[in-house]
């Protein structure tokens, strides 16, 4: 059975009526769904981005209406696609969800595979993950609001990902019934809109589609109109209809926008902008293929990727897990190559693992619809990839295959909460139900200590942690947690060396220089366009010489870490390159637990200047190298003057003329900078930099300080150096909290 929310009073007769209808209707879709996955021609893989309550859940319901999943009158009020308690709760989107489809356009049938994301920043990673999965992107912008801060962060992972976007505008009723605004203005506040996105994506878009992707309202690829009232239009409905801005206008201040809706129909131009304009599977594998995988295209799986053959070797990328109560693991994934058929056996590229599929099959929102196979250029939901996390490539057991790229978030965890079982009993099934957690949300960071019971989850922000912390407790594991933790980050404000690090045995030792990475290259790193991980082979010189690297330097990478360079600087070392995966590892292990506050390091450029290593084997193994390198890695960092970095959130705040001076002084008190400030109307907007440590309580602070009148957003915005006058005190609270001795360095150089 097909289960609907019905909010009005109808009587039980035509609630059955209508829940036989929607049966008859599933059944039908199931059929064409099974039959159109095979068309690639005919399958759209569609997401809906957009910032926080700019009405991606309400539009998705109209598409969903529009298909006959739901009832058209609720299309809107019932955000189909909210369907956890806690989104029903909060009204806000937490999960990616997944919805097939089918819907008619013109003369023939089109499979929609449509993915909902979060817009809350706290969520970006789902974001991100989705992506992957897609070809297409319908970014939403409130007409009011205009483009936000995260509408530009997800329309940059859409763009990054070649995901290839069009432009709905929304909320332009309130435009005409709220601000007022006439024709003219209107066409003011609609431009700045797309020409804020257009600039985007000419400096994001794939070089050879910067002028074809852009957002035009001439083609019809922008689109303006209320979800919640259920109408759109562009050019090419406007021409069909007759329909003006005039006419819109006139129907929007009589209060008459239902019949709006009946003439002009959102579901029908928001399908014809997705079949015109965003590509099938069969376009967009020929440029995505090449920027999301490893492989050599001329291969027999590159081709067959590129052409979207169900009968070339497996293929899928997963890009999310999940964990049903009944059915246990469920890996969602794009199927690139191939069929992935149910009772097969599979294998996970990058784990090495291996797994018997129980069932395939695609989404309806809540429900899963299973089939016996899925071929490539679908969306897939997979029962029985046991293991499975996202980012990992799978293949047919028997084959191997280059994996996908790696899935690059462009956040990072800032807050840590400290997480214990109430009752001792629970322990073991609190580890299990962490682990669980970590898998769900890759971008969650877990440390489990087995030994005292104390866990770490760091996530993106509050509110991310406190639906994690729910979601345990949901699992039915009842937690106690710490106050929140900001994660900081070690670096270094000088230079130092040759530093020398000795193995235990006295026979082995390495020389280091150390010194700041130049801030270009931090960035380059941080944004992807140096890859992290050890260079194999000789590294590509250009690679590091375009972002300011000497060149000599250069050819000598050896590992990106942590936006950190080690570089092997030495000349005819005799054995060296048989202890390099040691070396890599010791550094990389101090990097991770650093000096001065057992905090990640990041930013340096190591240079290894100078070794003497053992000529026997037996003397230069794990034991002795790792301790050596470590130990000069952090002697370096101790005598480069080594400081904290905080991590910082940009704050926007939309608060009424009369009210921003409060506002600013919200700010200033909690260490923040005013960047810009700028007045429309009667609103001005406020764009600030505040340290994550003082964050915890803004939201109820700022409602008081404005009286409720101010929308207010943030956005990470990486790591900045502490105030020198802070920085003993908080390296002292985190060794505290550590159970550190919190004096251990002597003499004052540790502070820059």
């Amino acid at each position: 059975m097909f289960h609907v929310v019905i909010n009005f009073r109808n009587s039980k007769r035509t609630l059955t009526v209508f829940q036989v209808i929607l049966v008859s209707r599933r059944t039908k879709m199931i059929e064409k769904i099974k039959d159109l996955m095979y068309q690639p021609q005919y399958i759209r893989n569609i997401g809906i981005v957009a910032h926080i309550d700019h009405g991606k859940t309400t539009l998705s319901d109209n598409l969903l209406a529009g298909a006959g999943m739901i009832s058209s009158e609720l299309a809107g009020d019932q955000r189909f696609l909210d369907f956890d308690e806690q989104e029903q709760a909060r009204g806000i989107t937490i999960d990616a969800a997944n919805v097939s489809m089918v819907h008619k356009y013109k003369d023939d049938e089109y499979l929609i595979n449509l993915i909902d994301t979060p817009g809350h920043v706290d969520f970006g990673g789902d974001v991100t993950r989705a992506m992957r999965a897609v070809d297409g992107a319908v970014v939403v912008v409130c007409a009011v609001e205009g483009i936000m801060p995260q509408t530009e962060t997800v329309l940059r992972q859409a763009l990054k990902e070649n995901v290839r976007p069009v432009l709905f505008i929304n909320k332009v009723d309130r435009l005409i019934n709220e601000l007022k605004l006439g024709g003219d203005e209107l066409q003011q506040r609609f431009i700045k809109i797309i020409a804020g996105a257009n600039k985007l994506i000419r400096s994001m878009a794939p070089e050879q589609f910067k002028e074809e992707w852009l957002a035009k309202v001439g083609d019809g690829s922008v689109a303006f109109g209320s979800a919640y009232h259920n109408w759109a239009i562009n050019v090419p409905t406007m021409q069909k209809t007759g329909i003006t801005f005039h006419d819109i206008s006139k129907y929007c201040k009589e209060d008459n926008q239902k019949e709006l809706a009946e003439k002009a129909p959102l579901s029908d131009v928001l399908l014809g902008m997705v079949v015109e304009h965003l590509p099938s599977p069969e376009i967009s594998q020929k440029y995505r293929v090449p920027n999301i995988w490893s492989g050599d295209i001329e291969s027999v799986e590159g081709q067959g990727m590129v052409h979207t053959d169900p009968d070339s070797p497996l293929a899928v990328m997963v890009t999310n897990v999940s964990i049903d109560k009944h059915a246990g693991e469920i890996a969602t994934g794009r199927v690139y190559g191939g069929t992935i058929e149910k009772g097969t056996e599979i294998f996970f590229v990058g784990s090495m693992g291996k797994a018997r599929i129980q069932q395939v099959g695609v989404y309806m929102g809540p429900e899963r619809i299973n089939t016996d196979q899925v071929p490539a250029g679908n969306i897939v939901a997979i029962t029985g990839a046991k293991n499975a996390i996202a980012g990992e490539t799978i293949t047919n057991y028997g084959t191997n295959i280059a994996p996908f790229e790696s899935i690059e978030h462009i956040s990072e965890p800032v807050v840590t909460v400290a997480v214990e079982a109430k009752n001792t009993k629970d322990l073991p099934k609190l580890i299990e139900v962490l682990r669980q957690v970590g898998k769900e949300d890759p971008t969650v960071r877990v440390e489990i200590n087995e030994e005292t019971g104390e866990h770490l989850i760091s996530g993106m922000g509050e509110l991310h942690l406190e639906i994690i912390t729910y979601r345990i407790d949901e699992k039915g594991v009842e937690i106690e947690t710490s106050e929140p933790i900001v994660v900081y980050r070690e670096t270094i404000s000088g230079k130092a060396g040759p530093v020398e690090g000795k193995s235990p045995n006295k026979h082995n030792k390495f020389y280091l220089e150390i010194e700041p990475l130049d801030p270009v290259i931090s960035e380059a790193i941080q944004k992807g366009e140096i890859k992290e991980g050890k260079i194999k082979g000789k590294p590509t010189t250009s690679t590091f010489t375009e972002y300011g690297l000497p060149k000599d330097e250069a050819k000598k990478v050896w590992d990106v870490y942590k936006r950190s360079l080690f570089i092997n600087m030495t000349r005819g070392i005799q054995y060296l390159d048989e202890i390099k995966e040691l070396l890599l590892e010791g550094f990389e292990s101090a990097l991770d637990d650093g000096p001065i506050a057992r905090e990640k390091v990041m930013g340096l450029k190591v240079m290894l200047k100078d070794a003497k290593i053992h000529e026997d084997a037996v003397h230069r193994g794990p034991a002795q190298v790792l301790p050596a390198i470590r130990k000069a890695t952090y002697g370096a960092i101790m005598m480069a003057k080594p400081v904290l970095l905080e991590p910082i959130q940009k704050v926007f705040i939309n608060v009424p003329q009369d009210y921003m001076g409060a506002a600013t002084r919200e700010i200033q008190n909690r260490r923040g900078q005013i960047v810009d400030m700028s007045q429309e109307g009667d609103m001005a907007t406020v764009e600030s930099t505040v340290p994550v440590a003082e964050m915890f309580g803004f939201a109820g602070d700022i409602r008081s300080a404005a009286e409720g009148r101010c929308l207010w957003s943030t956005e990470n915005a990486g790591f900045e150096r502490l105030p020198n006058e802070l920085q003993k005190k908080i390296i002292k609270e985190i060794r505290v909290r550590k159970g550190l001795n919190p004096e251990p360095y002597g003499p004052d150089h540790y502070v820059g």
